[in-house]
């Protein structure tokens, strides 16, 4: 607020009176930071983040006739029609780049909330920087499930994390098993970084008290030049499935890899990331028909709710594609950010908390097939239920579960 000749002869009690009045009136806009890759070897995932943000904060900002929390009317009405600005930051898949970028969106950018960050290495530093400021911190697409017990308590996470998605493939199997299909033998293959390492290490529990052998269990250094070794090594055990956890360029030199060496595995139930990714599909999906993948999204929700596809047709007019588990869960992390900023009629930081600690938002107003948004103490939402989905004819549809699905598997692949 400026100091005018006016304020001061106003007095002190006059002055003080104002400001609550000032401070609503320059809430104009909410600035929400967004952390993503927007440079090196994830960069696409950046740029198509910033895409389903983007329709996010259009479908926020101006008015839409859909059952979406802030959708109908224009802005933040608890803020007086604020409307959301986003700033976005490059983190380069360095968690240490995000460290120093959530600081500075925070101290410089002034913004009230965080959303990110795709790698769950870089979600660990980004939300300890939310934590130390009192920011909330919502990880949009981070599925390690250490990430919401780490004792944060501005830490937030709409969607699955990899225990969940983990339990559903392993529920799929023993579907399968139940039908006649022989599922004895796993092959898990696994990135170094906090992704792999919890992906594995979950996975290793539920094949134990499932009764499935893992005859192979590989960890391999992310971004490596060569997996011919660790390709050898999975085809030598020829498990009934293989399981990888791996993001893009890591996916396409196992998939080249793996045709290289003659290693056609007999089914590959794989942990999303890189097996979510259109450019996979376009370098190397022609060796990749009749291959799974775990999921938030499916598209083949539109069919029983319109606005699914009417939205997706909004992300695909920017973007040039379709929603996918990725782009997705990030359009879904910035509405419920912003419903916990319009709830909480503030853009202090433990009010946003509170108002995220309240949210109870019921799957029919979301593009998600989950039953609803609530977050429990740690700041997981329990109810985000997982999809699988299958890679037929150039194009994913929902296998599992049975209520969701619209397609028997394909089960061995092609």
């Amino acid at each position: 607020m400026t100091i005018t000749r006016r304020n001061v002869l106003l007095g002190a009690t006059a002055t003080a009176a104002l400001l609550p009045i000032a401070a609503r009136a320059q809430t104009s806009e909410v600035v929400i930071g967004v952390i993503y890759p927007l440079s090196g070897a994830s960069a696409q995932i950046g740029v198509d983040a910033q895409k389903a943000f983007e329709t996010a904060a259009d479908l926020i900002n101006k008015n839409y006739d859909f059952a979406l929390p802030l959708a109908k009317g224009e802005g933040l009405s608890g803020l007086g029609g604020a409307k959301v600005r986003l700033v976005f930051a490059d983190h380069q898949a360095d968690p240490q780049k995000g460290r120093a970028e959530a600081e500075r969106l925070i101290t410089q950018e002034k913004v009230c909330a965080i959303v990110g960050t795709y790698q769950s290495a870089v979600a660990v530093t980004v939300s300890q920087i939310c934590e130390r400021y009192q920011i909330p911190f919502i990880s949009a697409d981070n599925s390690s499930p250490s990430l919401h017990r780490r004792g944060l308590k501005f830490y937030f996470r709409a969607a699955p994390h990899d225990e969940m998605f983990s339990a559903a493939m392993f529920d799929f199997f023993d579907a399968l098993k139940k039908k006649g299909q022989k599922i004895e033998t796993l092959s898990l293959f696994h990135e170094d970084t906090i992704f792999g390492t919890d992906s594995s290490n979950t996975q290793l529990k539920l094949a134990a008290s499932r009764g499935y052998k893992v005859v192979a269990d590989i960890k391999y250094r992310a971004n490596s030049p060569s997996l011919t070794a660790e390709v050898q090594q999975l085809k030598a055990a020829n498990a009934d499935v293989l399981m990888p956890s791996s993001y893009t360029t890591d996916g396409i030199l196992l998939v080249k890899t793996m045709a290289e060496l003659g290693y056609k595995p007999k089914n590959i139930v794989a942990q999303d990331a890189g097996f979510s990714e259109k450019a996979l599909y376009d370098a190397v999906g022609d060796k990749l028909e009749g291959v799974i993948s775990r999921g938030s999204f499916s598209l083949d929700l539109a069919a029983k709710r319109p606005m699914v596809g009417a939205i997706n047709e909004m992300y695909r007019t920017k973007s040039g594609k379709d929603f996918n588990d990725y782009s997705s869960r990030q359009f879904m992390g910035l509405i419920v950010m912003a419903d916990a900023i319009n709830r909480a009629k503030s853009t202090d930081g433990e009010k946003i908390r509170e108002a995220l600690i309240a949210t109870d938002m019921p799957g029919e107003a979301t593009i998600m097939p989950w039953k609803r948004v609530k977050f429990d103490e740690m700041g997981q939402n329990n109810d985000a239920d997982p999809v699988l989905l299958q890679y037929t004819g150039g194009k994913f549809v929902t296998i599992f579960p049975a209520q969701a699905a619209v397609a028997e598997a394909i089960w061995p692949m092609k």
